[in-house]
């Protein structure tokens, strides 16, 4: 990556900074044969959205892993690598929590069908893991051999263990499901989901009152939309929970990159969460998609491993962020480095040993991690019709404007030269790039020049390149296939710059965006 002043070059009157993004067989500087396509973001930082809460980020591992990640408490690179994030959330479910992992102890034989069990000694491994790392346990119980009494003793066993480390239980894993998979005999719907997970609350209260209930942790938004209002009215759970999976293992269309980083995919999930949001807004329950990634089925090599990955991950988890969700965790598979999973072991002696390495979307979760506290602030982007970029800005507590900034479109596309109208009250801006070879590139991942340290560990380079701030606006260009985290800071001993109101005359009516001239993905619900 090289960062390079635009001497006298100019666009709009503004002084051009360019973030050249290393490219497949680039020495690390691009020459452009075409000229950028010009983009301009107007911001209105007076319209906030919610906050980024704490513990945003997280990871979701099949339950049939948890044996293992207990193991990692106390060896291995998985505290290091959970500690560069922040506090978080690791959440515990999958199909493996309802079909293959049972409960047992003293009291609760280990069944016929369970092909692996959960015990008291991992839960005290989950427990020394979450105090190492301040991440919090959201733990699913199983659902389709119907138990109370087990889940039961497995949820005060989990409490026992956890104390203010579990955030919480899942009852079943995406039982809109079940019917399909042949588990339940249909009809099958959310009453009678209602009902059971009501037997299972009930034994458990009777033995660790007050634990927190998440559901529905349906498979999808769409149903979510079905499922949500039914469970979210009788159960009123702590959390709402739902799934997301941009591509399908079994699809029509084979997934791949262009279809993974299409501006159709992307449609698609504002409008999922869309669906998601629409309730927990007037439910007023906070939101998680507690379990997400690129393909479904544990992914798929060429696609879910990749770079293109890490610039699905850091759009969608903006995205998350602008919508008002409360959270999300991306699913992995420690075992496995072909599919999805944002850290695994490529050989069994080192999954044994904790020695985790982090492909790359795992950049995209660090790039992100800064951005707790912040607030999404409404945005327009002209033109309309444009490259296949996603824009996602946020006000942070002491008046900084954060950019997420994310060029889906492919190698040799045009760059985009874009102008950031931040408004007055701001000194300087910095940048923190991710970048790679390409976006097929399976390794070569560097966040701000940097990649991860060999005990899991990353830190932030003490000093990042700086953009200049001319008559408000901040200029730079982006090359396709990269993304960028701008850090726009407000003048010198002002503790917070004054919120901005912009927006062109063209895209403007009586100061408000025009039809179509807003942007979906940033701009935040009011009211």
């Amino acid at each position: 990556m090289a960062l390079k002043p635009g001497g006298g070059v100019a666009l709009l009157g503004v002084a051009i900074v360019a973030i050249v993004l290393a490219t497949a067989g680039s020495a690390g500087t691009t020459r452009h044969t075409r000229a950028p396509t010009p983009v301009s973001v107007w911001v209105d930082s007076s319209h906030t959205g919610t906050p980024v809460p704490p513990g945003f980020l997280g990871l979701s591992f099949e339950l049939s892993s948890a044996a293992q990640i207990a193991h990692y408490g106390s060896s291995g690179d998985l505290a290091a690598l959970l500690r560069s994030l922040g506090p978080g959330v690791l959440r515990f479910g999958g199909a493996s929590a309802d079909t293959r992992v049972a409960w047992t102890d003293a009291q609760t034989p280990r069944p016929a069908w369970a092909s692996s069990v959960l015990t008291p000694n991992d839960l005290r491994g989950l427990a020394w893991l979450a105090r190492a790392t301040h991440w919090h346990v959201l733990l699913t119980v199983g659902l389709v051999h119907y138990d109370p009494r087990a889940a039961a003793r497995e949820v005060a066993a989990a409490k026992a263990a956890l104390g203010p480390w579990l955030a919480g239980i899942e009852v079943g894993n995406e039982p809109d499901s079940y019917a399909t998979h042949g588990f339940r005999r249909n009809p099958w719907d959310e009453a009678k989901y209602d009902a059971e997970v009501s037997g299972y609350r009930s034994a458990i209260a009777a033995t660790t009152p007050g634990v927190q209930v998440a559901g529905p942790g349906v498979s999808g938004s769409s149903a979510f939309k079905r499922w949500g209002p039914a469970v979210a009215l009788a159960q009123r759970p702590t959390l709402l929970t739902g799934h997301h999976y941009p591509l399908g293992c079994r699809s029509a269309y084979a997934p791949t990159i262009p279809r993974l980083l299409s501006q159709y995919t992307r449609g698609l999930e504002i409008r999922s969460l869309r669906r998601y949001m629409s309730l927990s807004r007037s439910s007023t329950i906070p939101l998680r998609i507690d379990e997400t990634n690129t393909v479904s089925c544990g992914g798929r090599a060429g696609v879910s491993n990749t770079f293109a990955a890490a610039l699905w991950a850091a759009g969608y988890i903006a995205q998350t962020m602008a919508a008002g969700a409360a959270g999300i965790n991306f699913q992995g598979a420690p075992a496995t480095c072909a599919g999805y999973s944002p850290v695994c072991a490529p050989t069994p002696a080192r999954l044994l040993d904790g020695a985790l390495q982090p492909q790359p979307e795992w950049y995209a979760l660090l790039l992100t991690r800064g951005l707790v506290g912040s607030r999404p602030v409404h945005t327009t982007i002209l033109p309309r019709k444009r490259p296949n970029i996603a824009v996602t800005a946020l006000r942070g507590p002491h008046g900084a404007l954060r950019f997420v900034l994310v060029d889906d479109d492919p190698s040799g596309s045009r760059a985009v030269a874009l102008s950031l109208h931040v408004g007055s009250g701001y000194s300087g801006a910095n940048v923190l790039t991710l970048t790679a070879p390409s976006p097929r590139a399976v390794s070569g991942v560097r966040l701000g020049g940097r990649t991860v340290a060999s005990n899991g560990s990353w830190q932030q380079p003490s000093s990042l390149p700086q953009l200049p701030i001319r008559s408000g606006v901040v200029v730079l260009t982006l090359e396709p296939s990269s993304a960028a985290l701008v850090t726009v800071t407000p003048g010198l001993g002002r503790r917070s710059a004054r919120p901005t109101r912009s927006c062109p005359r063209t895209a403007c009516a009586n100061g408000k965006p025009r039809r179509g001239a807003e942007h979906p993905r940033t701009a935040p619900k009011r009211g």
